[in-house]
């Protein structure tokens, strides 16, 4: 049985990757420390990672989104400040942070999870961070290094603040090249609604640096 990799996410307005694109190249310099930049194009707002699965679950793990996301009204979400992992003296990971209506985004994610359990699909034992992925260190950054670029990140603000409307949720296929991961939509559910999703294995696939 033919395997696909997945995950279930949140895809984001051009608009908002277009001020991605402004923000990653604020931070970039001649004297960066090593760092693998995430193609913006590709962001998206990850809910669930379901890792390789059966491509003929497909329909059962659409339906438990469907489910999901039945008495969920459309919502609002922003981007509006930077963030490391794990603190700016040993930057790993760069990222902007969400807000804005996260109660209905908790209750969608961990609706999720819920309904993903009974088909083998685990909890995640981390609590729930939602954030978007910009960059990343590579190993062979140092100690000053990421301390100095901790200190970029401090000094650095968004230019604007980011709002766009969550109206549905998408299962993804993720697929690894030499040239990144390429990413395309399985289905798609909007929030609110019951009944049959959208499918397409088409979808909006874009080259990504991950």
């Amino acid at each position: 049985m033919e395997q696909v990799r997945s995950f279930i996410a949140i895809e984001l307005p051009d608009g908002l990757k277009a001020g991605l694109v402004q923000l990653q190249n604020k931070l970039k310099s001649d004297k960066q420390p090593p760092v693998k930049w995430v193609d913006p194009y590709s962001i998206h707002l990850t809910l669930k990672f379901l890792g390789n699965m059966p491509i003929d679950r497909t329909d059962d793990i659409t339906k438990a989104m469907t489910e999901a996301a039945q008495g969920i009204s459309p919502f609002c979400l922003e981007v509006q400040r930077l963030g490391v992992f794990p603190n700016l003296r040993r930057v790993q990971v760069v990222w902007v942070g969400i807000s804005g209506e996260m109660d209905k985004l908790g209750k969608l994610q961990q609706r999720i999870e819920s309904n993903l359990a009974p088909l083998g699909f685990a909890p995640e034992s981390r609590p729930f961070t939602p954030h978007l992925t910009l960059a990343r260190l590579r190993d062979r950054a140092s100690s000053d290094e990421r301390q100095r670029f901790g200190q970029l990140i401090a000094g650095t603000k968004l230019e604007a603040v980011y709002n766009f409307k969550v109206d549905a949720i998408s299962l993804m296929k993720s697929q690894l090249t030499r040239e990144g991961a390429i990413y395309s939509r399985i289905s798609l559910v909007e929030l609110n609604k019951s009944g049959l999703s959208i499918k397409t294995l088409e979808g909006n696939g874009e080259s990504s640096k991950n």
